[in-house]
């Protein structure tokens, strides 16, 4: 007897098609947050995004419950310890959208440092055109400039790649590793390269880009004591959690000229945004999007499905 599986944030069609040639049953109709007590238990696993929450509570409603899958990254909206506790396989993609998220990331580097956010939201006429274009000579090139990434993860290494590409100098921080190395392809021939690794104030000392790829451990990375270590005008990108950054401080930073543009995918209360953020003149928003591009929604679902069928085969083993 196969699985009844729950697909409850959406999943790219490639997924569905694959889980059901595995000989999965699959529902992809969405079961709202305060129903799902009731609905949950008669499915074997549950496939998510970030909207459905799988917390203590509705984990222990569902004593049959083989598997959580999350499309994406990030769990921070499962409980993923309990879950683990109570037999239950959790599951997620963290290849499957580095690319994109790390396009991202590039994008708002090259956004900030051409003002092109503030461009396009300004541009109404020719008035405004004449204005413009004077002021957008007072803008830069990220050639020789120097990005400091917080986090060497898949994202991280990503963007160093088109980082470097573009001539930038990277500073790597990632307490997590003893080398920061990426493989580069330079007309079909591999090269490794290990790039410099600083501790934290070290890299905010020295930077002038500042590039965010680590999860939420509880406490913002960023704060007012950060901030004023960094120098004049820094670019700051954040595509990873907004908890990641104390907002309030980067307004401060803002306002004091310590951080002269910032590029943000995600914020503290999403999709809950303050409007202060909002209303900053030097700071361009993406709504969360990182990972949503096609390509990286296939290899999502795709992904998903293969785990969930090995976490089948593997179930049925210890039957």
């Amino acid at each position: 007897m196969s699985w009844k599986i729950l697909v409850n944030d959406g999943m790219e069609e490639e997924g569905v098609q694959a889980l059901q040639a595995f000989g999965f049953e699959v529902d992809c109709n969405s079961i709202s947050q305060d129903l799902l007590k009731t609905a949950l238990p008669s499915f074997d696993g549950i496939i998510v995004r970030s909207a459905t929450k799988l917390r203590k509570e509705l984990i222990d409603s569902c004593p049959n419950l083989k598997f959580i899958a999350r499309g994406g990254v990030g769990m921070d909206n499962i409980d993923v310890d309990y879950a683990r506790s109570k037999n239950i396989q959790v599951i997620n993609t963290p290849a499957a959208s580095s690319r994109s998220v790390a396009e991202l990331a590039m994008a708002h580097i090259l956004s900030c440092t051409r003002g092109l956010f503030i461009s396009s939201r300004d541009l109404k006429d020719s008035d405004s055109f004449v204005k413009l274009k004077k002021q957008m000579s007072s803008f830069q090139e990220v050639k020789a400039k120097k990005l400091f990434l917080i986090g060497f993860g898949r994202i991280g290494k990503e963007l160093s790649k088109m980082a470097l590409g573009a001539e930038m100098e990277v500073i790597v921080h990632d307490p997590y590793i003893k080398i920061a190395e990426i493989e580069l392809d330079i007309m079909g021939t591999m090269f490794n390269v290990n790039l410099p690794l600083v501790d934290l104030d070290e890299g905010l000392q020295q930077a002038d880009y500042i590039s965010i790829h680590t999860p939420f451990s509880g406490n913002p990375i960023l704060t007012k004591r950060e901030f004023g270590l960094m120098k004049k005008n820094v670019i700051l990108i954040n595509t990873s959690r907004g908890e990641n950054i104390d907002e309030s401080a980067l307004i401060q930073a803002l306002e004091s000229g310590i951080v002269q543009a910032a590029g943000l995918d995600v914020f503290q209360n999403e999709p809950n945004i303050s409007p202060i953020i909002l209303k900053q003149r030097n700071i361009g928003v993406t709504p969360h999007i990182g990972a949503s591009t096609k390509e990286a929604q296939a290899r999502i679902a795709i992904e998903l499905a293969d785990k969930i069928k090995d976490c089948y085969n593997k179930n049925q083993v210890t039957q």
